[in-house]
Order: C-alpha cells, then structure tokens, then sequence
C-alpha cells in the first residue's frame, strides 16, 4: 500500500496542545468541544481496529471496547453518530456541526491509522488488499498441531481455565485465557463471540512488544541501548535530554516530565497529534537514571530513537507467525508502541515462546542471547509497587508461590503475558475489565501454575 503524508498548518497542533486546558474551563455538565473531539477520534479508532485488525463485531465493539473507558469521553462516545465505510474500511464519527468528521482508515500493514482534528482525511478510491494468513501451517507459524490433548485428562487444569472467567474468584471481566506449556497449547479457552482469531488491543503490553523490538533492532547491530538515544530533536549541545540512553527511556528513568501522571498520552491516542509533535518535546524533571516514572512517553521516544536503524514490526511478526498482529502509527508514520498494538492471545503465546527459547526462532537469532536475561532484570530506581520493573517488561520475582524469574507484560484493562523459563511456560490472560473491577494476575498464576503441575 502507498504510504501518504500529508501537511498541516503549525496553529492546528498548537490548538491541539492548549486545547485540554481551555476545556477545563468549560461546564461540568457540557463537554468541551475538545473532550468531543477525543471521543470521536477514540470511537473512530476502536471501531476501525476493532472491524478489521480484532475480526470482531460492531455490536461487540459497543459492548466491550467502547465501555469502561475514560471517564471524560465514556458519556460522549455513545452520543455520536458513525459512518463505516466497509469498501475502503474507513470509519467517520460526526461530533461537530462545525469541523469535519474524526476519520480512521484501515490498511493491512499497520492497521489503523488517526486522522489529526480538522482533517477531511482522504478519498481513496480502491479498497485496500486484505492481509494474508498462514494459519494451514504447523504451529507456531500457523494453527495447525497446535493443542495438546493432556487437557483433557487434568481437572486441575480444567478447573483453573473456567476460574478465569469467573469473575467472582479472580476478579475482572475475562475475554481469552490459554496456557502454552513445553511448546503446545495446555488449555485455551474464549468469551462467548471471540476466537482464537480474534485481536484485542494490548494497551500497554505494547510496551514489552516494543522492547522486543528494540532487542531485534540490536541483534541487527542498529541499536545500543547503552549509548544516548538516537533523537534528533534533543542534538544541540545545550539540550541536557541528549544524555539520556535507551536503556533509561526502557527503564522509565528517563527523567522527563509530562502533563499527566505518566500513562495517558490523549492527543496523540485520540486527537491525531504525532509522536514527534507531543513526546519529544518534554523537559527534564529529575537527572536521567535517578527516577522511576512510568510513562507512554518513554516507549515512545524509545521506539523514535530505534527507528534510526532497521525497523519494521511487521516483518518482525511474519518471522514468529504473529500473522494477526498490527503494529499501529500516527498519520506520520511514527509507530505507537506505548499501546497501540492489536493482537490474538495466540499471538501473544508466541511472543512468550520466543522468550522461552531465549530469542531463537527455527534456528535464527532474533534477539541477543543475553536480552531475556537483559529485560526481565531490575537495574536503577524501582517502583514502589508489587511488581519491580525490567526493561520494558514487569517482573514477579516477588510474588509469592510464583519463581523467581518470572516476568510478564501488563496492559490496562487486564491485558496480561507471564512467561515462566524454569517452567517453560507462558500464560496469556485477555479481558475487558475496568478500574473497579481488576483481575488478581499474582493469585491467578500462582494458582495456575500449581494447577498445572510446574
């Protein structure tokens, strides 16, 4: 698919930037004009990605994606009209008399991408390719072989994958829950209209698929983690942020400040603002590698500075059978690694396994052979939490009942990959939960891992 770029004047994105302050200013009871154009952008977005990447139903969409969002948009979302454009899979939602639609359009590279606020988008004219699949070959690369029938004679195990719906004993709202265990699915199991084909999208388990990412890029020998980052917007000699290196933005000890406490970057989610336009440009709060701060914005600077090299998830995901995935960008290009990935618990699995054969993949290196070690090791500041923090992946070396070296990518609304090497497991936990109703992912794999014998 032709890659399109497009130009927009500079006191559009300053508006973009301002306009969040000035909708404080608004009413309580009437939404600012920019929390509306949030909602539309977010509705525009989770239906497209949810159409075409998740192979899910509109109806399914509302029901789960579109529920238990944030509390600033979750009344305007429902209110606004949509127009789906099955042909061209683009998505329109209508939230101003005034402005035109918020428009996302599918392609089957990189998924979904976000026209910015005030965009008219484009008219394109033949429909996009559909990605192809390879789920006819032998597992992992495909489907097929896939399950192992010891399943069926553990009720053990049996009786942990139906507690994982069950949201009265764990808590939470479960969509996908399998276990991968000496190479072959151990148990696996959906919510009633998902499959082991249908996408969700990972929200900040990103992060984790970003570093892996990352440790492809310096398998290639286009990346350091030790050096500064490669940001082009930080070289001047007077820029104190052109010391900090990829290891402290893997680490979230970067430094940097932001608007919001680390984990929510809405312009560049919501409002078609870019990578470029809104991460790069934060100042310093503490000295580089002297503070943890879990922020979006670290992965994403992260990601920016990688793609100096050799850089192409796509490719990446086609080596390892992650057929399903969709690595999502901005407008410009700019991939968004912080959350927007969407993918199949299956997918997931084999994200685990390629950490389980510690980064080989039918006989070629595709990370370090050091990088498992290098990620799911804590160094520098930690947060003052449950979990420690590795590079890019959360670690449960403290959590009791579990091994010491297991570490695992978290993502909001119960997104969850635990990887277990001296088990030679992976778990993948999928859900819709919301903020007042979490799963308990330290219980569960205790629990799991006892019910099946590790």
């Amino acid at each position: 698919m032709a890659r399109i770029r497009l130009s927009f004047s500079a006191g559009l994105f300053l508006s973009l930037m301002t306009a969040s302050s000035i909708g404080l200013a608004q009413s309580s009871k009437e939404p600012s004009e920019y929390d509306k154009a949030l909602a539309a952008g977010y509705k525009a977005q989770f239906i497209c990605s949810g159409l075409w990447n998740g192979g899910k139903t509109l109806a399914d969409i509302e029901a789960d994606e579109l529920t238990g969002i944030y509390d600033h948009i979750a009344k305007i979302v429902p209110t606004l009209r949509t127009d789906i454009d099955e042909k061209t899979r683009q998505v329109r939602v209508t939230y101003s008399d005034t402005m035109p639609p918020r428009t996302a359009f599918w392609n089957p590279r990189t998924g979904c991408t976000g026209w910015p606020i005030g965009s008219k988008g484009m008219n394109f004219i033949e429909a996009p390719k559909l990605r192809e699949f390879s789920d006819e070959l032998a597992w992992p690369m495909g489907d097929r072989g896939a399950t192992t029938n010891k399943v069926e004679k553990s009720k053990d195990v049996q009786k942990i994958t139906s507690a994982a719906f069950n949201s009265s004993i764990y808590g939470g709202k479960t969509s996908a829950f399998l276990a991968i265990k000496g190479g072959k699915i151990l148990t696996e199991r959906y919510k009633d209209g998902h499959d082991l084909h249908t996408a969700q999208r990972t929200w900040s388990v990103a992060k984790s698929i970003a570093g892996t990412l990352i440790g492809h890029s310096v398998q290639q020998g286009f990346s350091d983690v030790t050096a500064p980052a490669k940001i082009i917007e930080w070289m001047s000699v007077f820029d104190p942020r052109q010391k900090i290196t990829l290891d402290q933005l893997m680490r979230m000890s970067s430094g940097l400040t932001s608007d919001t406490a680390g984990n929510r970057t809405d312009p560049i989610y919501m409002g078609g603002a870019t990578v470029t336009q809104r991460a790069v440009n934060w100042p310093l709060l503490y000295p580089p590698g002297s503070q943890f701060r879990y922020a979006n914005n670290d992965t994403l600077l992260a990601v920016h500075a990688a793609r100096s090299g050799s850089f192409e998830p796509y490719e990446f995901f086609q080596k390892i059978g992650m057929t399903r995935t969709y690595a999502e960008t901005d407008w410009q290009e700019n991939y968004i690694l912080s959350s927007q990935v969407w993918t199949t618990a299956r997918d997931l699995g084999r994200l685990g396994m390629l950490y389980l054969n510690n980064g080989m993949w039918n006989g070629e290196r595709l990370l370090p052979e050091d990088w498992r070690e290098y990620v799911s090791t804590p160094s520098g500041p930690q947060p003052d939490r449950e979990f420690g923090y590795g590079a890019t992946f959360w670690l449960m070396n403290n959590t009791d009942g579990v091994p010491k070296d297991t570490f695992a990518a978290f993502g909001n609304r119960g997104q969850y990959l635990v990887i277990v090497p001296s088990r030679d497991l992976v778990i993948v936990r999928r859900g819709y939960d919301t903020r007042d109703n979490r799963f308990d992912i330290a219980t569960f794999t205790r629990d799991a891992l006892k019910a099946m014998g590790t």
